[in-house]
């Protein structure tokens, strides 16, 4: 058990006595009954098996911010990190604001967040790694980095930026609660330090002494009703209508009076002219995303369709039974497959621990795509296999893998689209997911079936029957795609949130490139309207499908991209310097991110530069070698 200093202020003692029964959601604050055996359970804090004597040990327990007293010196934030040894780059809490007015009636609101161990904790059920547990200890949400594989899934799935990813590390770390100083009756480190007396905490909805007030929203603050976070407010001074965001984030929160509570706006701050912003777009972060899943849903259009063909006997798909066509698209369809997850997998924080992405079946979307898709890999590979041998028993197993790998194939593709359904990302929870993801496995799967087999067949007869289904599919997938983006174009346009902010960017930021992608997916769609009708062959049809291919691929390179950098998270406001986007680019460009005291680009700190590692791998010892080799990976990655 943590040691009580004998002069600890009185004000670091919890104080709760009297509690509620239901917190403002509807839930119960007490978490377990008297005779439930989580009672008298040791949290085995520092491998110390004794259990605290706090009498609310088995309550909802929340922060509580007093807005009007925060000053934002951010010492609730040096306490944290202080106290969980956290280095320059990561912080699990922190102090954002907003702002309203001009002066002389200038108004700033301070905002100090952390983890709010929420009755809904979604990063719980999103781990697909099971890092996370809520315990009825306290409520508290802990996480285990050591399970941890560095996905950075929780860090899409939380409204309020919690969880922490460390590429330094490559795991996720976040607030704990300070459940070993709730254990002996002290309150979190990071309330402890507030100068300001602006941050308490005790159990949920307990307004604590000299307070009047328990809000559950704020100016900046999400919506609650995607995860019901513990944490409550007062604000009792009055502010502008209207307040904006510091941080680059195009976004800021106006009063709705029919509800009482400030909502967000898109803020047009950068302006309406459009950029083309090309490196931004395709060398972002999560361009291993954009492979692994244009690659995957290729592979599995391409893939049912060969399976079709063997099951069924239909006509214009019996010239994808015949060796010479089979087998080399086989080839490739697995070649195509084996990179994608390659590069997903070295995505990961710790790419050696992929297969704890199966640990979470029961909650977790994307444990349930990891599985779909590994099992349609495993199929694959099975059917390639058997397909080598002609004989009875060997086509009867390779159905077999086929129909599995098929159905695992499109368990895996509707888990895909279910991981991006994610309320705290509003551009990506709009059905235009799922439109774009299947469109693109039926276009995607017809091209690369039609690129690999139209050259190998011999007979005209078999090009041209094989060559007009084919068409046919491309052109419904692309047609499936463009009525989602319509669709999603509109509803974007008509939000005023994240979703809308996102929208924004997209228009102007990336508005050149935006434009272009929907020009090229145009000229894909008539082309391939044109070519079903017109059914060209000999030296036309190799042109017509090469352009087609060429169109089809950059509109699917720049759209993919496209949806994975303009996505505006519903999460808190940042600070001029910390937790703004803007300013880490201009860390960049300016040689601010040598400083590890900025501690506003925190892939960079911790970290060796290149030609450093390397004289130090010339000069160390075998022994610390793997070290170094891992450095050098990781600063490769991000670098």
């Amino acid at each position: 058990m943590l040691d009580v200093r004998s002069d600890e202020p009185e004000y670091s003692f919890l104080w709760d006595k009297e509690t509620k029964a239901v917190n403002q959601h509807g839930n119960l604050i007490d978490l377990v009954n008297e005779d439930s055996e989580l009672h008298c359970q040791s949290l085995n804090i520092n491998n110390d098996p004794g259990i605290g004597d706090n009498p609310n040990r088995y309550k909802q327990h929340g922060f509580f911010l007093n807005a009007d007293n925060c000053i934002g010196c951010h010492a609730c934030e040096a306490a944290c990190s202080e106290k969980n040894d956290n280095p320059a780059h990561i912080a699990f809490r922190s102090v954002g604001f907003v702002e309203g007015g001009t002066y002389p009636d200038y108004q700033r609101l301070n905002i100090s967040m952390a983890c709010n161990h929420c009755d809904d904790p979604v990063c719980l059920k999103g781990c697909p790694t099971r890092a996370y547990t809520k315990y009825a200890e306290y409520g508290a949400v802990l996480q285990d980095p050591d399970i941890c594989f560095g996905c950075g899934y929780c860090t899409w799935v939380c409204p309020y930026n919690a969880p922490q990813l460390d590429p330094v590390k490559g795991e996720v770390t976040k607030c704990n609660m300070c459940v070993d100083r709730l254990e002996v009756g002290l309150k979190p480190a990071c309330v402890s330090a507030c100068l300001g007396n602006a941050l308490d905490f005790g159990v949920i909805d307990n307004i604590p002494e000299n307070r009047i007030e328990a809000k559950t929203a704020i100016p900046g603050f999400p919506t609650t009703d995607i995860t019901q976070p513990n944490i409550r407010f007062q604000q009792t001074r009055s502010t502008q209508r209207e307040m904006t965001r510091t941080d680059a984030m195009p976004l800021k929160y106006h009063k709705d009076d029919s509800v009482g509570i400030f909502t967000p706006k898109v803020d047009k701050k950068h302006g309406e002219k459009k950029h083309w912003n090309w490196r931004k777009l395709l060398t972002s972060h999560e361009s291993a995303h954009v492979i692994f899943t244009l690659s995957t849903q290729a592979v599995l259009g391409a893939f049912l369709m060969v399976v079709s063909a063997g099951l069924v006997n239909i006509d214009a798909l019996a010239a994808l039974n015949t060796a010479a066509v089979k087998l080399p698209l086989l080839g490739l369809m697995f070649v195509m497959l084996t990179y994608g997850l390659f590069k997903l997998n070295m995505h990961l924080g710790k790419p050696h621990r992929f297969y704890r992405g199966f640990n979470n079946l029961r909650l977790s979307p994307l444990s349930r795509e990891i599985a779909g898709i590994t099992g349609f890999y495993t199929f694959l590979m099975a059917y390639i296999f058997f397909s080598i041998f002609d004989n009875a028993l060997f086509n009867f197993l390779a159905n077999a893998s086929g129909v599995l790998g098929a159905i695992s194939g499109l368990i895996g593709l509707y888990y895909m689209y279910k991981i991006y359904r994610i309320k705290a990302r509003p551009f990506w929870d709009h059905w235009q997911t799922g439109s774009a993801f299947f469109g693109n496995t039926i276009s995607y799967g017809a091209l690369l079936t039609g690129l690999i087999s139209l050259p190998l067949l011999s007979a005209e007869q078999s090009l041209l029957a094989l060559a007009g289904p084919l068409m046919a599919l491309i052109a419904l997938g692309l047609g499936i795609e463009l009525i989602g983006h319509i669709a999603h174009s509109r509803a974007m346009g008509s939000l005023e949130n994240e979703g809308a902010a996102s929208w924004y960017l997209q228009t102007t930021r990336y508005g050149k490139a935006w434009i272009t992608r929907n020009v090229l997916l145009g000229l894909s769609f008539t082309t391939a309207l044109l070519m079903l009708a017109t059914s060209p062959s000999g030296v036309m049809a190799i042109i017509s499908w090469s352009l087609l291919a060429l169109l089809m691929i950059s509109a699917g390179a720049i759209s993919r991209s496209l949806f994975f950098v303009l996505v505006i998270p519903t999460t808190m406001p940042g600070a001029f310097f910390w937790k703004n986007q803007a300013f880490e680019e201009h860390a960049r460009e300016s040689g601010l991110v040598d400083m590890e005291q900025v501690g506003v680009v925190r892939e960079l700190h911790g970290k060796f530069k290149l030609d450093e590692l390397l004289e130090t791998i010339r000069t160390t010892s075998p022994s610390t070698l793997f070290k170094h080799i891992k450095d050098i990976v990781v600063w490769k990655k991000i670098g």
